[in-house]
């Protein structure tokens, strides 16, 4: 192991809520890492996470920058550019969560930054790093046809955005890194139930090079489900995050064949965190850049400005 392998990367969280916490536990037990503190506008749960993981409670992203080399921003949707603009100007490598931010404007203002201060970023798109889609991202060839579903129960938090923002985003992040041509157009429909923002959503995806995505999304599920089948010409492939499990099947003769997908079960978000550390040691792209999680955020904002019948 070199040096630079020894050396353990100082970092911080900034929003310690019900997913920063697990940014915060994750970092504290990390190889490599130290976990030097935390930020959060509730003060007591601030310091509650930091007892937990050992380290301190800072009262702002700027005095927690003077401190550390990266920081994850976990904080709500709106305050994503802010918060990350005042780590980026200081020069520190930060992981944002999904979207990167409220708006496309916002988004561009944050990759200018990184790329003007010689700082990374990253976007907490967490599917990417679900070990069930490795095998997609390894041997799928020529996507013909693609459905996602993504059900979950209303969540009370994260209300703030549409479903589409929220939850379809995942998906769209996806099917955008697997088909390797650009998108031509799409039709989406969306409506509120329970929130001032779309609950339900669902959005039909047309690509240059012929293959269709369909994508079902909704907040209101009594169920949680997060699947994706995957037609290709010569196999069906089914995958399931949730469970980390999936099917492949093909034809053989005249029968169809089946088998289970490899799949080396993991946290997600760890891989993810651990990618992102990787990135920063080493000063490589990571594998979400800011410019992947901007792609992700303009056909979102796109898709929700149709539903909602608002010029683009």
């Amino acid at each position: 192991m070199n040096a630079d392998e020894q050396r353990r990367l100082r970092v911080g969280v900034v929003g310690v809520g019900h997913l920063g916490k697990e940014h915060a536990r994750i970092y504290s037990r990390l190889p490599g890492c130290s976990l030097v503190g935390v930020v959060d506008a509730d003060a007591k749960a601030a310091e509650a996470v930091a007892r937990k993981c050992g380290c301190r409670v800072f009262p702002s992203a700027e005095t927690l920058a003077e401190e550390v080399e990266a920081a994850s921003v976990v904080v709500p949707t709106v305050a994503h550019h802010a918060v990350a603009a005042r780590l980026l100007a200081r020069g520190r490598d930060v992981f944002v969560e999904k979207p990167i931010a409220e708006t496309t404007a916002q988004a561009e203002a944050m990759i200018a930054l990184a790329r003007e201060q010689g700082a990374l970023l990253q976007v907490g798109h967490i599917e990417r790093f679900n070990p069930v889609l490795s095998y997609l991202e390894r041997d799928l060839r020529e996507p013909k046809f693609i459905e996602a579903h993504r059900l979950s129960p209303y969540p009370g938090r994260g209300t703030d955005v549409s479903v589409v923002l929220d939850l379809m985003i995942h998906d769209l992040d996806v099917i955008l890194s697997l088909v390797r041509a650009p998108l031509v157009s799409f039709d989406a429909v969306g409506v509120s139930v329970l929130s001032a923002s779309e609950d339900i959503a669902n959005a039909r995806l047309k690509f240059a090079d012929g293959c269709v995505a369909n994508i079902t999304t909704s907040r209101i599920s009594p169920e949680k489900l997060r699947k994706i089948r995957v037609f290709a010409a010569d196999r069906y492939i089914s995958l399931d995050y949730q469970n980390q499990e999936g099917k492949v099947y093909w034809k053989e003769g005249v029968a169809i064949r089946q088998e289970k997908v490899p799949v080396a079960r993991d946290e997600p978000l760890k891989l993810e965190l651990a990618a992102f550390l990787e990135s920063v040691r080493h000063r490589s792209t990571p594998k979400v850049s800011g410019e992947q999680g901007k792609r992700a955020l303009d056909v979102a904002a796109a898709i929700v400005r149709q539903i909602r019948g608002e010029a683009a």
